[in-house]
């Protein structure tokens, strides 16, 4: 799986629109559907932001791992 089919996963697991999320990591929501669609690839810090905002690992974010596991905590 692939870093955006797994955004729009976790998003609509969880129940969340575009526009929240959107929010969230401070983009517009047709950015955010942008990198949902795979149309522009999405820059570390609001990869970073998405995968605190979901406590989840960037490995599992990004496809890297199927594995679920949470945000580091310092």
């Amino acid at each position: 799986m692939n870093v955006n089919e797994r955004i729009r996963e976790i998003r609509e697991e969880r129940g969340f629109t575009q526009q929240t999320i959107a929010e969230q990591i401070f983009v517009g929501q047709r950015t955010y559907s942008d990198y949902e669609s795979g149309k522009t690839r999405i820059p570390v810090d609001r990869l970073l932001l998405l995968a605190r905002f979901y406590d989840v690992s960037l490995d599992y974010l990004t496809g890297a791992s199927d594995v679920l596991s949470s945000y580091p905590r310092r």
